[in-house]
This record gives C-alpha cells, sequence and structure tokens, in this order.
C-alpha cells in the first residue's frame, strides 16, 4: 500500500516520537551510495553501529547515486519504488524534492537535536539546502596528481589541468559536467562571481566546451569516483579530478605517491533523501534509522574513516583522529582554513535548474 504525503508525515512524526512498534518496522532496507571509501564510512558510522543495536535488520547496499535522478524517475512511473534511502549530492535533492520523487522532511520534529540542544535546523544551518535533504557531510571535488611525474614544480593552480606542456600526460576527468565547465571558464579568463551567469547561457556553455576540447584526446572520462585513484595509482594519468576523500584515502591509507591541489576545490553538501511513496512499514524503518544515524556523535564518527566534514555544527568538536591511522583528521578536511583559500561553494539552484540541458549537451560534445 502506498502512502499519501499527510499519513507519511504522521507516521515519521511517530517514528520520532517513538510511537511505532518494532514489529511495525520492516526488518531489512536498501540503501544507495556512491561505493569506495565514502559508501565504508557510513558502514562503519552508521549501519554497523544501528544494526548492532537492532539485529533483526538487514541493510543491502546499491551503489547507484550516480544513477538516482534517472533511475528514481523510472522507479516512480513503474510504481515500484525498490529503494528505501538514497544518498545523493544536494542539487540533485532539490530535483528529486521539485519532481515529488523525495519526500519532504519536518527536520525539527523526525531528527535528533545537536548534543548541545540546538535544533536540527539550527544545527544543520545552511546545509539544509532542501525540503527533503538530509545533511550528512561537507566534500569537494578536488584534483590529485602523481608527485612523481609532475617534475620540481608540483602544480598550485587548477589551471594545471589545461596545461599539457608542462604537465604532459593523461588527465582523468568526470564524464558529467559538474566542476569540469566551472573550471574550464575560470581558466578561459572568467571570474569567478560571473561564473554561473555565464555558464547560464548557451554562449557560455560553449565556450567551456571550446576550453575543455583542449585536452579532450589527453583526457580519461570517468564514471564512478575511485577510478581516478586507481588511474593515478597505476601511472596511468599524471593528474585527475574525484572527491577529496577518495584522495585521501589513496594518500593517507594506501601510500601512493599522490598530491592533493585544494585549489578551486568545489565545495559541495552529499545526505539523504527518502523516496516518496514507501509502504508504511519500510517508511517507520527508515525514520528510525535516520533519527539515529544524523545525530551528533554518529556524523562525528564518520570523519574518522573519510576526509569529510560533518553537516551538523554539533558535530565540528568531537572530530577527532582516524579510526585506523590515529592521525588527527581535521587538517585533511577541504573545510581546514589552510585548505580553504580559493574555494567556491556549487550553486545548488542553478544546477538543480540547468542540470538535464547541461548534460545532454555536455554528452554530446564527449561523443563528437
Amino acid at each position: 500500500m502506498k502512502l499519501t504525503k499527510t499519513l507519511l508525515a504522521s507516521t515519521a512524526l511517530s517514528v520520532a516520537a517513538g510511537a511505532v512498534a518494532a514489529q511495525d518496522m520492516a526488518n531489512s532496507m536498501t540503501i544507495v551510495s556512491w561505493g569506495g571509501a565514502y559508501q565504508n564510512s557510513q558502514l562503519k558510522a552508521y549501519a554497523e553501529p544501528y544494526q548492532a543495536l537492532h539485529p533483526e535488520v538487514s541493510i543491502a547496499w546499491d551503489e547507484s547515486s550516480a544513477e538516482a535522478v534517472a533511475k528514481l524517475r523510472a522507479m516512480t512511473e513503474a510504481g515500484n519504488i525498490t529503494w528505501d534511502l538514497v544518498d545523493v549530492e544536494a542539487a540533485d535533492s532539490i530535483r528529486l524534492c521539485d519532481e515529488g520523487l523525495a519526500m519532504e522532511i519536518d527536520f525539527d520534529e523526525v531528527l535528533a537535536e545537536g548534543d548541545d540542544g540546538s535544533a536540527p535546523t539550527d544545527d544543520f544551518g545552511d546545509s539544509l539546502v532542501s525540503d527533503c535533504f538530509i545533511p550528512q557531510i561537507v566534500f569537494s571535488t578536488t584534483v590529485g596528481y602523481r608527485t612523481d611525474m609532475v617534475g620540481d614544480t608540483p602544480p598550485s593552480d587548477i589551471c594545471a589541468l589545461f596545461d599539457t606542456e608542462t604537465y604532459p600526460g593523461k588527465r582523468a576527468l568526470n564524464k558529467r559536467p559538474l566542476a569540469n565547465v566551472e573550471w574550464a571558464l575560470i581558466c578561459d579568463g572568467v571570474p569567478k562571481e560571473e561564473l554561473y551567469d555565464v555558464l547560464a547561457t548557451p554562449e557560455g556553455q560553449d565556450r567551456a566546451l571550446a576550453k575543455l576540447d583542449t585536452i579532450k584526446d589527453d583526457t580519461i572520462w570517468w564514471s564512478a569516483a575511485a577510478e581516478t585513484p586507481q588511474l593515478l595509482a597505476d601511472g596511468e594519468v599524471v593528474m585527475g579530478s574525484t572527491y577529496n576523500g577518495r584522495l585521501f584515502s589513496a594518500i593517507a591509507e594506501q601510500g601512493q605517491p599522490i598530491g592533493m591541489l585544494w585549489d578551486a576545490q568545489m565545495l559541495d553538501f552529499d545526505g539523504w533523501i527518502v523516496p516518496e511513496g514507501l509502504p508504511e512499514d519500510r517508511l517507520a524503518r527508515v525514520m528510525h534509522f535516520l533519527e539515529f544515524a544524523t545525530d551528533t556523535q554518529r556524523l562525528a564518527d564518520q570523519s574518522a574513516y573519510i576526509s569529510y566534514g560533518p553537516a551538523r555544527a554539533s558535530s565540528a568538536p568531537l572530530v577527532g583522529k582516524h579510526a585506523e591511522l590515529g592521525i588527527e583528521m581535521a587538517p585533511h578536511m577541504p573545510t581546514d582554513p589552510a585548505n580553504a583559500t580559493n574555494v567556491y561553494v556549487t550553486q545548488y539552484e542553478f544546477w538543480a535548474d540547468y542540470r538535464d540541458d547541461i548534460d545532454a549537451k555536455f554528452q554530446s560534445w564527449l561523443a563528437q
């Protein structure tokens, strides 16, 4: 049986209040994430502790977050929602919310207060970019490079991506436009404050693609963020983009000869959405899990496994050392002052409005 939005909200509130009995909750969940080091951090910080408290619950993982919008559209059209909880980037949460594919959340009713007594809306603050988005982490898309392939002058500027004379060799870039088109325009002389005004025009989009044309033949295009660290480790590329946590894992945990370029890193939020239309028992379990998995301690615990900053303000003072390496994690966060001298924040509303059109144009360009 599918629930109306009103009944969904009512169910969510009763779960938060502890009024839903265990026998009324499903004992299995399918959680959608990104795989790799990030998904492992969710497993260690959220899922395993929750299952230790609730051993009757089984969790299946699906690594389809990059395709979440398209797949949820298809599931909804088919009337068969098989996912229970989906990890998405902030801009995708706006699209899913606008299309009625994600459930709206009353944050102060269904999520835990901060350990300092703060209301969830105050604790999460600006990371609540959508009525459907429950934030987890602050991350960035940035560039890694092989320290033994860049000579005596390692790159310090994002435009090294386009400097094949100083840094010959292959690059690895995302097979999606996000970050690529912004970096292309920055390195074509567009001031950062004008970036999205330019990118909103067909001429600006063409300008970005023309700049990317200059390295197209030198680029390996990735669809999974784990590909760049592996390409760097294998020496197949001299530099490439991925998420900062992936590079931290390769550098600190695996000891690869890789350096990280923080210049023009693109800050973003990542978090959960709950698909609209879940049956009551599955929704009850998801909301029960969410209250636990997004509390102050759990978000701080995640930073012990990956270098992403927690989205709750109350979690930041609890960020400590890596669970296995024993190194302090704060200096490896994208938000650390030493790493954040030249950042830009993803314009979520822009990408929610323009994503489908720019995606189509970018894929057509890739195929040429």
